[in-house]
C-alpha cells in the first residue's frame, strides 16, 4: 500500500493578520482530504518553534520543536524566525516510515481530492511531484465556507509551494541553510526534483490545491531574499548545475517558443541557465546526428 506522510509548518500571528485567518482554513482542509481519502494511508504532520505551539492543528501529529533558524546562519537587521527546509523535511523522514512525503506551504488549501490524485499520480510511475496551486478571491475568511473555495475555479499560478517525493531523495537533495517563506524555497527544491527524480510530474493543470488571495507575486522582504538567493547561489547551485538536463524540466516537451516563453516570464527559472542548457542539449543532438552520418557512410 501507498503511505503518505504530510508535513506543515504551523505559525502563531496576531489576529487580523492575513496568516491567522487563512491557517485554520488550511489546516481543515487537509483534514477534509485525509477523510475523503480514507482508503489511503495518509498520516499528518506539523513541527514548529515552540512559542508557536498554539498554531498547531490538533488532529495532526506534533513533532519535536525546531530548535534552529535562519537568524543562526545570517546577520539581519529584522529578526524573522524563519525555519529552514531541510530541518522540517528531515523532521519528517526521521518521524515516518512513510514512503512518499509531501510538504506544502501554510497558505495552500487541498482539494478533497488531493491525496487520491497524488496516489494514482505515484501509481503511473513518478518519483516526485510538483503541483501548482489555483488562485482564488480574498473574499473567503471561514472554513465553514470551503465548499464555495472549492467550487471556484479561480486562476492558475507560475510557482511551487506543493511538493510531493519519495523518501530515498532527501538525503541526495541538496538544501544547504535555504529558509522557507521567501523566495528560492521553490527554486531550490525545483532543481533538487530535477536533478535527482528520475520520473517527476509536473502537475500545473490540475485542480488540486488553492491558495486565497489573486496577487501572483507578494512583496518581498529583500534582506532576507538575498539570503536565500546568496545560499541558493553559492552553496546549491554549482552542486546542482552538473546534473540539471533540461530535457526534465517543467514545459521542456513543449515547442520551443513555447517553453522558452514559459521559462522567460516564470520568475522560478534563470533565462541565462536555461538558454545554456538548451545550448547544451542543442549540441549533444547535433553530434548523435553527425555521428548517425559518419557512421552511415562508413557502413556502406
Amino acid at each position: 500500500m501507498i503511505k503518505l506522510a504530510h508535513i506543515v509548518n504551523p505559525v502563531a500571528t496576531p489576529p487580523g493578520s492575513e496568516l491567522h485567518v487563512v491557517q485554520p482554513i488550511t489546516y481543515e482542509s487537509i483534514r477534509r482530504a485525509k477523510e475523503f481519502a480514507a482508503d489511503i494511508d495518509v498520516k499528518l504532520y506539523a513541527v514548529a518553534y515552540e512559542e508557536d505551539s498554539a498554531a498547531m492543528p490538533n488532529f495532526f501529529g506534533k513533532l519535536k520543536d525546531l530548535d534552529r533558524s535562519v537568524l543562526d546562519l545570517g546577520t539581519f537587521t529584522k529578526k524573522k524566525k524563519l525555519p529552514l527546509i531541510a530541518d522540517i523535511l528531515r523532521r519528517l523522514y526521521d518521524n515516518t516510515d512513510s514512503d512518499w512525503l509531501i510538504y506544502t506551504n501554510a497558505d495552500i488549501c487541498l482539494m478533497p481530492q488531493f491525496y487520491s490524485a497524488v496516489v494514482a499520480m505515484i501509481a503511473e510511475g513518478h518519483d516526485a511531484i510538483l503541483i501548482t496551486r489555483r488562485r482564488i478571491s480574498k473574499q473567503y475568511d471561514s472554513v465553514v465556507q470551503l465548499p464555495m473555495m472549492y467550487s471556484e475555479i479561480g486562476g492558475p499560478h507560475p510557482g511551487y509551494d506543493c511538493f510531493v517525493f519519495h523518501r530515498s531523495l532527501l538525503d541526495r537533495f541538496v538544501l544547504d541553510g535555504i529558509c522557507i517563506g521567501v523566495p528560492f524555497i521553490e527554486v531550490t527544491l525545483l532543481h533538487n526534483f530535477i536533478a535527482f527524480a528520475k520520473n517527476l510530474k509536473h502537475a500545473d493543470d490540475l485542480h488540486l490545491t488553492f491558495h486565497i488571495g489573486m496577487e501572483v507575486m507578494p512583496p518581498i522582504d529583500q534582506e532576507y531574499y538575498k539570503y536565500n538567493r546568496g545560499i541558493y547561489e553559492s552553496n546549491i547551485l554549482p552542486k546542482l548545475r552538473p546534473l540539471l538536463d533540461i530535457g526534465r524540466f517543467p514545459y521542456a516537451a513543449l515547442p520551443l517558443h513555447k517553453r522558452l516563453t514559459k521559462w522567460m516570464l516564470n520568475p522560478c527559472f534563470s533565462t541565462a541557465m536555461v538558454l545554456e542548457l538548451e545550448g547544451k542539449s542543442l549540441r549533444r543532438k547535433i553530434k548523435i546526428l553527425l555521428d548517425e552520418i559518419r557512421w552511415r557512410i562508413v557502413s556502406k
